[in-house]
């Protein structure tokens, strides 16, 4: 039974900083490529950032580039999200997720969490 579980979440003005984690049950965590996920009220589930399995390549959407950092720790199958400089507009819940690689990890990952809120007040 995979489980994906996230905390980190909350409210935060705008320029705050926000860590989420996620910590997962997989057996076999460092093969997985691992990411994350938001989806704001009334709109779809959106790309955010993506790792390989050992932390040497990672990839994220244009709209937190050089805002948000994805990271990983392998001996203690968690993956974390830091967010820097946050705006209303991200104001989202944000999903962990993961997959046998990064291109199935960005697109369609067989794996999710339940989801975080992360609340940016202006």
């Amino acid at each position: 039974q995979v489980q994906l579980v996230e905390s980190g979440g909350g409210l935060v003005q705008a320029g705050g900083s926000l860590r989420l984690s996620c910590a997962a049950s997989l057996r076999t965590f460092s093969s997985y490529a691992m990411g994350w996920f938001r989806q704001a009220p009334g709109k779809e589930r959106e790309f955010v950032a993506a790792i390989n399995w050992n932390g040497g390549s990672t990839y994220y959407a244009d709209s937190v580039k050089g805002r948000f950092t994805i990271s990983r720790d392998n001996a203690k199958n968690t993956v974390y999200l830091q967010m820097n400089r946050l705006k209303p507009e991200d104001t989202a819940v944000y999903y962990c997720a993961a997959g046998p690689q990064m291109r199935v990890v960005t697109t369609t990952p067989p794996y999710w969490g339940q989801g975080t809120q992360v609340t940016v007040s202006s």
